[in-house]
């Protein structure tokens, strides 16, 4: 299984993850698993670098004092960096392992202005080197909504590969900015929506995929104040929430051909319901998966629907 989660992993960062947040919690908690990080290759560095959030599963285990915070949807997409000087747009690279990302310049200029609006009382705002992070989405009607965002990231830079980037229906939703030069983190989200960004503080999620909150502190000086792990920001956490898969019999394997040419074995179940719909197949991965999970014909599973959409068997479950 630390095979199988070491390439999740490597997978995730190079922006076509092959499991949701979802299911690389459940897995890696039940087998003790903890990423020891991923390099990517042909990268450019961040300016800062983009920390991953601390999770928590209840508010009362929350490592602030969720009075002093703000809390907003997080959105299931995949994290980018932009890089305006002077209000001008130079770099946009994927999240890649948090110290350096692919670029993505020339497709983040058909999501984000490439110059940002500084007049008035934002004249003097944000002048030389700012960072803003945010999230790519996809509609929530697009099936696997996360990875397809995350994919469109990795098309190629070629003519081909960006008309097809701007067909797709992708947003950009900001988080932060670095360096931080307003008292409040909702200030300076509300000064980025002036200057032409969408902000997470006032974005409408409703059609687009979330993955729990997100609380942070209100005050920026208190946030930075605080500091940073090797991984996260002490200032800020995930509120994730773990739905518990539905239990049912695993009655066959069968193998299907792919579009991308790959075979792959998947499970024939017992029909159970997950949320609104009637599930009795599900993806199995590859041959390792199997194994690991010690999976055979006959035994009880236990099967959730990634991102609300595609059923997968998360683990094979003992009955006495």
């Amino acid at each position: 299984m630390r095979e199988f989660l070491d390439r999740a992993s490597k997978l995730y960062y190079e922006g076509t993850p092959l499991l949701s947040d979802a299911e690389f919690d459940l897995l890696a908690g039940k087998h003790n698993y903890s990423s020891v990080g991923y390099t990517v290759t042909d990268a450019i560095s961040h300016t800062y670098q983009m920390y991953s959030l601390q999770k928590c599963f209840d508010l009362k285990d929350a490592p602030l004092d969720i009075d002093e915070c703000i809390c907003t949807p997080k959105l299931d997409g995949a994290a980018v960096s932009i890089l305006y000087v002077d209000g001008i747009l130079e770099l946009a690279l994927t999240r890649g392992d948090g110290i350096q990302g692919r670029d993505i310049t020339d497709k983040m200029k058909e999501l984000v202005p490439t110059k940002l609006r500084r007049s008035g009382r934002f004249k003097d705002l944000y002048n030389g080197v700012v960072q803003i992070t945010g999230e790519v989405v996809a509609p929530s009607s697009i099936p696997n909504a996360r990875n397809f965002a995350a994919g469109s990231l990795g098309l190629k830079n070629d003519p081909p590969g960006l008309e097809e980037f701007k067909s797709r229906p992708l947003v950009f939703v900001a988080y932060d900015a670095f360096p931080h030069c307003v008292p409040t983190w909702t200030n300076e989200m509300s000064i980025l929506k002036q200057m032409g960004l969408n902000v997470v503080t006032s974005f409408d999620v409703t059609d687009y995929p979330t993955d729990g909150d997100v609380y942070r502190l209100r005050d920026t000086r208190d946030f930075e104040d605080m500091g940073y792990t090797a991984k996260h920001p002490r200032g800020a956490f995930a509120l994730k929430e773990v739905k518990a898969g539905v239990v049912t019999t695993l009655r066959d394997v069968v193998w299907q051909l792919g579009k991308s040419g790959v075979v792959s074995p998947v499970a024939i179940l017992d029909p159970i319901v997950i949320g609104e719909a009637t599930v009795s197949r599900a993806t199995l991965h590859n041959i390792q998966y199997i194994r690991e999970l010690n999976l055979e014909i006959g035994c009880q599973v236990e099967v959730i629907r990634s991102g609300e959409i595609i059923p997968r068997i998360v683990g094979r479950v003992e009955t006495s």
